[in-house]
């Protein structure tokens, strides 16, 4: 390799399940060559020692651009800004829309990572490729963990819901009444309750002191239990349900302890978060919410400025007026999960503040539903909530 003088080093990965394809060239756009390498500890080696031989050719940056990031890259991503290099990230719906403009002859996997390479050229001098490298940002391990443990509870909680409707309706149909014994089904007592016999039809038959041993079914559910024996009864289809039914209170009481674990891992890692820390501070922003908006949102410096924080969290909605018309249209690019999260810790908020709720409440009046006030109010927080972690500060009214 013949010396260079000092620039840019251009490295584009088209990243695949087992393989990636590698193009590297200059800031000039000079094309230096490419390789493959595989997605194991030997090939994320070879690809580390490749680059260092033509950095040092270049005596510049070295500069990262891959599809994918956070997906089948992991963890040659990660790997990638252990060692300083600069990581960018192929947005994939903008390269979408930047192929349909400029197409391409054919589709292969050295053809897509020399687009890349393309990319880092075009970006400096053409307005649609300009957003379609976007820097990936160092995010702390603690806000990294929490992304995985919110989405894991979150995963689990709905898995939890499926089952406990499941559940009450199975009971409902096999047993009438017995729902009726509880407010709600998912409650500790009902479900050991559940548990304490090894079919349904044993229930009715429980002895008072079998009953008084079941945990947490005090005085006031015993009587509840004892006035539902003596009218209980069962359908034909008791026999054959009732093993599933039991598997399936198992499994709601399994899960009700995993999430409790994780709440507790969740609890640990917000406490050594910057961003968990500084967003606990807002009326109404629970642990679980603020643990999912500091995974999610990851370090503040991804975002320019709060209105690209208010689009990615879902708080605000893209312009879309032609003409004489006037109106918005819900972006692509919105984290479904810090959205869910920033919605209900924003409905708390109303419940606690008194002048969220007149915001709330006047937005209910120019004829808003539920949501869209609650995505106004919102709106509103995201430039509190953008300035709060810029500037490192607690909130405060």
């Amino acid at each position: 390799m013949t010396h260079v003088d000092s620039q840019e080093l251009h490295v584009s990965v088209d990243v695949g399940c087992y393989q990636h394809d590698i193009s590297v060239g200059l800031a000039n756009g000079k094309f230096l060559g490419r390789f493959e390498i595989n997605h194991n500890k030997a090939g994320f080696a070879d690809f580390f020692q490749q680059i260092e031989q033509y950095k040092k050719s270049s005596n510049g940056q070295v500069s990262v651009a891959m599809e994918g990031y956070n997906g089948h890259a992991r963890p040659l991503d990660s790997l990638i800004q252990s060692k300083n290099y600069r990581l960018l990230n192929i947005n994939n719906l903008k390269l979408a829309r930047f192929k349909e403009i400029f197409p391409g002859a054919a589709k292969t996997d050295p053809i897509d990572s020399r687009k890349g390479l393309e990319l880092f050229q075009l970006q400096q001098t053409l307005p649609l490729a300009k957003n379609v490298l976007q820097e990936v940002h160092f995010i702390p391990q603690v806000n990294q963990e929490l992304k995985r443990l919110t989405r894991r509870r979150r995963r689990l909680v709905n898995e939890r819901v499926s089952y406990i409707n499941t559940l009450q309706s199975d009971l409902r149909a096999l047993s009438p009444g017995l729902v009726e014994i509880t407010k709600d089904v998912k409650n500790v007592w009902f479900l050991n309750f559940i548990l304490s016999s090894k079919d349904l039809k044993s229930l009715a038959k429980k002895s008072k002191k079998s009953l008084m041993n079941i945990k947490q079914v005090g005085k006031k559910y015993l009587d509840i239990i004892i006035e539902w024996q003596k009218q209980s009864s069962f359908s034909q289809d008791i026999d054959f349900m009732s093993p599933m039914v039991m598997q399936d209170v198992q499994r709601i009481t399994t899960l009700r302890e995993m999430i409790k674990a994780i709440d507790q891992q969740i609890l640990t890692r917000l406490n050594q978060s910057q961003i968990g820390q500084r967003l606990i501070t807002i009326n109404g922003f629970g642990v679980t919410s603020c643990a999912e908006l500091a995974g999610e949102i990851g370090c503040i410096e991804r975002f320019k400025k709060e209105s690209s924080l208010a689009l990615y969290i879902g708080m605000a909605a893209l312009d879309n007026s032609s003409g004489k018309y006037k109106g918005s249209k819900a972006s692509k690019q919105v984290n479904r999960n810090a959205k869910m999260a920033m919605m209900a810790a924003v409905d708390h908020n109303r419940r606690r503040i008194e002048q969220s709720q007149k915001y709330y409440d006047k937005k209910r009046l120019e004829g808003k539903k539920h949501n869209q006030a609650i995505r106004s109010l919102g709106r509103h927080l995201t430039r509190v909530i953008y300035k709060m972690l810029k500037e490192d500060r607690d909130y405060y009214i």
